[in-house]
């Protein structure tokens, strides 16, 4: 992968559990780090930054470092465009140490 193609600005969120004042739980999440990303569709295509709008599922391509490699399904979301994307499935791309895939899917409101 051409590190020239890590053009796109994403936010990982991690959630926290928060009490209220009479002990009802609830999730709150807040920005944990961002790094640069490529997005492509989930056939692993990249697409353009137009067509990004109308997709429910997406993959972002990232640098593999301790932050990312950190990252797991249950406490983490990508916010990109705007939007939330719930993750998937995390590809480890051969286990090389070079590059982490995310797949994630658009988080309806």
């Amino acid at each position: 992968m051409d590190i020239g193609a890590l053009n796109v600005r994403i936010v990982f969120q991690k959630s926290t559990s928060v009490s209220d004042e009479i002990g009802n739980y609830t999730l709150q999440w807040s920005d944990h780090f961002s790094c640069y990303a490529t997005i492509s569709n989930g056939n692993g295509g990249e697409i353009e930054k137009a067509a990004v709008t109308e997709n429910e599922s997406l993959s972002f391509t990232v640098r593999y470092y301790k932050k990312v490699a950190d990252v797991n399904t249950t406490q983490y979301r990508i916010f990109f465009n705007d939007k939330a994307y719930n993750i998937k499935a995390i590809d480890n791309m051969g286990f090389k140490k070079k590059f982490l895939k995310f797949r994630g899917e658009r988080e309806r409101t």
